[in-house]
């Protein structure tokens, strides 16, 4: 019988360097469980930057830059007109690199990802999925449901044939000229062979999942919904069944959740609400092979050595 507990997932105290000034606030131990996550997050972002020949100058660049954001908003509030001194006291960087870093424009704001909400849309409305619940295939042109009139629900401003030689760019659409009918060839958004678009999503999703739990960590921790599941001692045909598990069930809640984000998004329209905000709602799951077991000190006491899943404390509301 699996063990349910929450579980605390520290880094090996080797890893981290052995003299660690604490910041104002935090007690050595903060400091350490700070410097823990910090390494945590920044070493598959290491990973991907060195896969890809990012050289650690533009790194540090992209750090800074960070960092004069994050104190620019920090201080945003404070009277007076001393931002670059503010900002340079709150990161430790000379006024000199903080004044050329405040002097550059923002970045322009990336464009809708049409063939994404697409794809979700042709994933998640009733008409367009089968008695199994997957997407069928749609008749190219003409009234609902079709691949037409899908695209027209998403933008007027694209035709739905560029829109259709999107998806078949990705590798995520094929549309057969004989029946004049398009069909899905996956059941998940990946942009096959765009590195692009797929780095654009890692950074949209993970930023946005990395704010969320920034945010609880900085509040009381009901600010966002932001649950995991750990477990370990499974074998690679368990972690198989596991995926398609989790496969249906991302299908069915994107199923349930975009015909009512569509409903609230016109509700909010038609009430001439104030639609300033945004929401991602993101479903991930990752494996990898357990550590290697250090060598026991002592015997566990009886009980103790089974498997465990691990369960995140409920969310607060």
């Amino acid at each position: 019988m699996c063990e349910l507990h929450i579980y605390t997932l520290a880094m090996d105290k080797r890893q981290t360097p052995p003299e660690t000034t604490a910041p104002a606030g935090l007690s050595s131990d903060e400091t350490q469980a700070l410097v823990d996550a910090l390494a945590a997050v920044l070493r598959p972002l290491a990973t991907l930057a060195v896969a890809r020949g990012l050289p650690f100058a533009s790194a540090e660049e992209l750090l800074k830059r960070a960092y004069v954001q994050a104190a620019r908003a920090a201080c945003s509030t404070a009277p007076g007109g001393r931002d670059v001194s503010r900002i340079a006291t709150a990161t430790g960087l000379n006024r000199r690199e903080v004044t050329r870093l405040t002097r550059e424009p923002a970045p322009a704001q990336p464009p809708r990802p049409l063939a994404a909400e697409l794809f979700a849309r042709w994933t998640a409305e009733p008409d367009c999925r089968g008695a199994d619940g997957l997407p069928r295939p749609l008749p190219r042109t003409g009234a609902a449901p079709s691949f037409e009139a899908l695209a027209q629900a998403i933008t007027r401003d694209v035709h739905p044939r560029s829109l259709l030689d999107e998806l078949q760019r990705l590798g995520l659409a094929a549309h057969d000229p004989v029946s004049d009918r398009v069909r899905l060839l996956r059941q998940a958004y990946v942009p096959s062979g765009d590195l692009g678009r797929m780095l654009g999503f890692l950074g949209d999703n993970v930023g946005d999942h990395l704010s969320a739990a920034v945010a609880n960590v900085l509040a009381d921790g009901r600010k966002h919904f932001e649950q995991a599941i750990f477990a370990d001692e499974l074998s690679a045909q368990s972690i198989e069944q596991v995926h398609q598990l989790i496969g249906e069930r991302w299908r069915t809640l994107t199923a349930a959740l975009v015909p009512v984000l569509d409903t609230l998004i016109a509700e909010d329209r038609a009430a001439q609400r104030p639609q300033d905000r945004r929401l991602r709602i993101g479903l991930y799951s990752y494996t990898d092979r357990m550590p290697a077991a250090a060598p026991p000190v002592a015997a566990d006491p009886p009980g103790l050595n089974t498997p465990s899943t691990a369960l995140q404390p409920p969310e607060l509301t």
